[in-house]
């Protein structure tokens, strides 16, 4: 067997120590998604997967098991933080609730970012990257008002449900750029105008979407305009219009920008759509993450990710993008 000399095992001890400290020194990022299913946030932990992999962090990625589980979301913080994570992004599925589990993070040192969804209050997070959901609402009020041309406004809202800061945001601003009466962008609550004959909650799934526009056809049959909280919604909502043979003569507002959702409004399903880009949020968060490994210094405040009217059929007076670019940078399932 062959012997190495002293020098050389020290050198050895040395390359492995050095080794050892880099691993130690590794960035750990936890990335906490309200679902592990719904296409925005699997489009999300791609972003977030890619941009660690690229920059040299760890990324440890959890969810509830529906929107709205805050129990399944505070127990992946706690195991991601035993893990070592100094950085938590996390869509909040209950704005309220997360708070004491986001405190308890933050008192042991760890950098919270919200994503996509903002935290109430939105001071109990260091950040937050996300889309202006009152303004994405505020573009397909416009864009609604303008192709309405004219006709009687009779709207049917499908919501997210009570109390949730993106459904509040979304709902006010589509109001507000309809030209009602409406909260302005840091109320919780939602605005309700003449106009609106049936306000529904939909939790942003296409069945209950579906039902919850049955529902409002009972009270509402002379519908003309359908604001739906997202694009699995407006699936729904369609859904019920066109059993009810309806579906020609109402105009369906969103908001996501899925490339299902642009499809649908290629088809005609949906007039327009307010395209998000989630993508953006996760690969900014990771940077973020990793800057504070380095250096310490946390980010803070309100950062706009963007959005874009996506529309089939432009109307004027409403700036807004046609089904290719929307197809061009959507997410999900082309």
């Amino acid at each position: 067997m062959r012997l190495l000399k002293p020098t050389t095992l020290a050198a050895l001890a040395l390359i492995a120590g050095l080794s050892g400290h880099a691993a130690a020194q590794q960035p750990v990022i936890g990335l906490i998604t309200k679902t592990e299913t719904n296409p925005f946030f699997v489009k999300m932990k791609e972003g977030a997967d890619a941009a660690a992999k690229a920059k040299g962090a760890k990324l440890l990625s959890g969810a509830g098991k529906t929107d709205g589980d805050n129990a399944g979301q505070v127990t992946a913080m706690e195991n991601m933080i035993a893990a070592g994570a100094k950085t938590i992004l996390i869509t909040p599925s209950d704005a309220k609730a997360i708070i004491p589990a986001i405190k308890k993070a933050r008192d042991k040192g760890v950098m919270v970012i919200a994503l996509d969804s903002p935290t109430d209050p939105v001071e109990a997070i260091d950040a937050l990257f996300a889309t202006d959901n009152y303004k994405a609402g505020e573009l397909i009020g416009q864009y609604a008002k303008a192709a309405l041309g004219g006709k009687p406004a009779k709207i049917v809202t499908l919501d997210l449900f009570p109390g949730h800061p993106v459904g509040a945001q979304r709902h006010n601003g589509f109001l507000k750029g309809f030209g009602l009466a409406a909260p302005d962008a840091k109320s919780n609550e939602l605005g309700k105008a003449a106009e609106v004959i049936c306000m529904a909650d939909s939790f942003g799934d296409r069945a209950k979407g579906q039902t919850a526009m049955e529902n409002c056809l009972q009270k509402a049959p002379d519908v003309t305009v359908v604001y739906t909280i997202n694009e699995p919604a407006a699936a729904g909502a369609y859904n019920a219009l066109k059993k009810a043979g309806k579906e020609k003569n109402v105009i369906i507002v969103s908001v996501d920008g899925g490339c299902e959702g642009i499809n649908n409004v290629g088809k005609g399903v949906i007039a327009a759509t307010s395209q998000q880009y989630p993508l953006k949020m996760a690969a900014m968060g990771v940077d973020a993450g990793i800057e504070y490994a380095k250096s310490g210094k946390k980010v803070s405040g309100y950062t706009d990710t963007g959005v874009t009217l996506i529309a089939a059929k432009p109307v004027a007076g409403v700036d807004s993008k046609d089904v290719k670019t929307g197809t061009d940078l959507c997410w999900g399932k082309k």
